[in-house]
């Protein structure tokens, strides 16, 4: 959105863009990049020391590249301009400061600062002892799922990032924010854009930082750039009959450089006559760069074999956008600006009928060793293919859906693969232990372990969806567990509930570890292959709960557990909560400034003094 901040003595306001207007109420400074004119014009209005300091502070910023402003680990700096803006959610008066990691060329050259959710803004902040202001609760649910808390979490991660100096990222659940608390991320935005809007201060709105995309390359093997150079020195498309061009072939062909391109050594090849009156001429010797064909290729994926079209437009229509971009950051810098260009140029020709193409995206983490990037001739490098050796590829790929967030980048010395191997073969064994028929009816086994096993095909489905893998295999684990002490000591393996929570199972476990998966679904009488099972709908009558564990924190610290009505409101629990004896020994003398009550799993207490 595009929101617009009155500035005092300046007679007009400003207008920063922002993707998040959300967290509008979090904002407490404002930073203009030193190389704006709108820095140059604050500073003018200024005093003469500000005017000084900001005139060495801009001599200073450009010395430093984009590159190395852009770097999240360097210090901040910055220079306050001894202006101020007015936060048009709020009227509260912020500062104005400029400082190198802002761009001139980002937006309209200013940033809104949320200290508390931008780690960017939280270290500047942090250093010049700005204010924080916490304005979305991290820890809260956000799609209505009740948060389960286990034990061994004692604590969630404390709302204080000025204390803690790492913002609050993600989403969550709108507080200190007026009209928006209680708000998730996606509905606080639409209602603050609306409230924006409505007053006159701020508007929906997109921004594109695009910029020329210089695409010949001085290299044989490639996409031959379909241009011919008349003698005149005019760029001539080849004609459409013509087209495709091919590559010529190597034989023969001394490709060792020369000083130009590859190709202007085939000179049967390169010599052409001129499309227009046939005078002599020239192909263009470079070739494309490699992402102007990846820039698109999902596109062919639609229409393979068709020699008279790029891609079919009907095929496009049915099946495009892609649902799911997953690439690393240096993709998501290259060829997904790439990608998001040619679409929005093919859109422009009517060739598409959407402007994206990629509906989400995931930047998956690294695989470290020791924190540092592994490279083939690194000391510290893994080999995958002897890590498969030893473990076996099932292994491998649970390891990694297991070891966090696939956003994330991941310490080799802090996963497992040995105890991935072990959980697999206990998973394995309660295929061998069913003993009862496949055609037995479920509903007449045990109800305590249909609930789990109810409550895991109610969830699991969203965790997929959502790329929580190693929440998903984290479940996986507590029903297996769950199941290996209803055959050990509950209703044993011949019960029906038994049965039904080893097929669930095995079917969640053939998205990652499908070779033990489709054993285990043999094993239990079925025919290949487990991957076409498909996922089995939640009995809704099994995820009823006659009671629930409500935790209780004081501090960020668990102090207690409430056995609760599923259906308790918001006030009980906090009275509740409040009366505990473990909660009142740990206050103490100390004054509760603030309690969040999310019924009816949590209760968050803060004290002070």
């Amino acid at each position: 959105a595009d929101v617009d901040f009155e500035i005092e003595g300046l007679g007009r306001s400003i207008t920063v863009f922002t993707t998040r207007p959300d967290t509008l109420y979090g904002v407490t400074f404002m930073v203009v990049a030193p190389d704006s004119d709108l820095a140059a014009e604050l500073a003018a209005g200024s005093t003469p020391e500000v005017q000084k300091a900001f005139a060495e502070y801009l001599a200073q910023a450009q010395k430093s590249t984009e590159i190395e402003r852009q770097d999240a680990g360097r210090e901040k700096t910055g220079v306050p301009l001894d202006r101020w803006a007015v936060n048009p959610a709020t009227g509260e008066r912020i500062p104005i400061w400029t400082a190198d990691y802002v761009l001139a060329d980002y937006g309209h050259g200013a940033v809104m600062a949320v200290p508390a959710h931008d780690q960017r803004d939280l270290d500047f902040a942090r250093k010049y002892n700005l204010p924080v202001r916490v304005v979305l609760d991290t820890n809260a649910p956000v799609t209505g799922a009740i948060p389960v808390v286990h034990e061994g979490e004692e604590d969630l991660p404390p709302l204080d990032p000025a204390a803690t100096g790492i913002a609050l990222m993600g989403d969550g659940r709108m507080i200190n924010s007026g009209p928006l608390d209680g708000l998730s991320k996606g509905n606080a935005i639409k209602k603050i854009i609306e409230q924006l809007e409505g007053a006159g201060t701020g508007r929906a709105a997109k921004t594109y930082r695009l910029r020329d995309w210089l695409i010949s390359r001085q290299r044989f093997w490639g996409t031959p750039i379909p241009i011919i150079h008349g003698a005149d020195g005019s760029l001539i498309p080849v004609p459409q009959e013509q087209l495709p061009v091919v590559l010529p072939s190597t034989e023969g062909l001394d490709l060792k450089p020369r000083g130009q391109s590859p190709l202007a050594a085939a000179e049967d090849w390169i010599n052409v006559p001129d499309p227009r009156d046939g005078s002599p001429a020239k192909r263009d010797p470079d070739t494309m760069d490699t992402f102007v064909d990846s820039s698109w290729y999902f596109l062919r994926y639609l229409s393979p074999h068709d020699s008279e079209r790029a891609f079919d437009l009907k095929e496009a229509e049915k099946w495009a956008p892609v649902d799911q971009y997953v690439g690393g950051v240096e993709h998501a810098i290259l060829h997904l600006l790439y990608a998001r260009f040619i679409t929005k140029v093919l859109f422009d020709l009517g060739l598409v009928n959407f402007t994206e193409p990629f509906t989400a995206l995931l930047n998956q983490g690294m695989v470290l060793s020791e924190g540092k990037k592994m490279s083939k001739r690194s000391a510290k490098a893994v080999s995958f293919a002897e890590e498969v050796g030893l473990y076996g590829a099932d292994a491998l790929r649970l390891t990694l859906a297991f070891a966090g967030p696939p956003e994330e980048n991941i310490n080799w010395e802090d996963v497992s693969p040995a105890a991935s191997a072990k959980f697999l073969a206990r998973a394995f064994r309660l295929a061998l232990d069913v003993t009862s028929a496949p055609e037995v009816e479920w509903k007449t086994g045990d109800t305590a372990l249909r609930r789990l096993t109810h409550r895991f095909l109610a969830d699991g489905p969203q965790l997929a969806e959502t790329l929580k893998f190693n929440v998903l295999v984290a479940k996986i684990m507590e029903l297996v567990n769950a199941t290996r002490k209803a055959i050990d000591s509950g209703p044993g393996g011949g019960d029906a509930a038994v049965r039904e929570a080893v097929e669930v199972i095995t079917i969640a476990l053939s998205l990652f570890a499908p070779y033990t998966a489709e054993e285990m679904w043999e094993r239990l009488g079925y025919q290949p292959t487990v991957a076409l099972a498909g996922w089995r709908r939640a009995d809704p009558t099994l995820l009823v709960e006659d009671s629930v564990v409500a935790v209780v924190q004081v501090d960020g610290k668990v102090r207690d557990r409430l056995d609760v009505s599923p259906k308790i409101s918001g006030e009980e629990l906090e009275k509740l909560a409040r009366a505990s004896a473990a909660v009142i020994r740990a206050v103490g003398d100390r004054e509760i400034v603030t309690v969040i009550a999310r019924a009816p799993r949590v209760v968050n207490i803060a004290t002070k003094g």
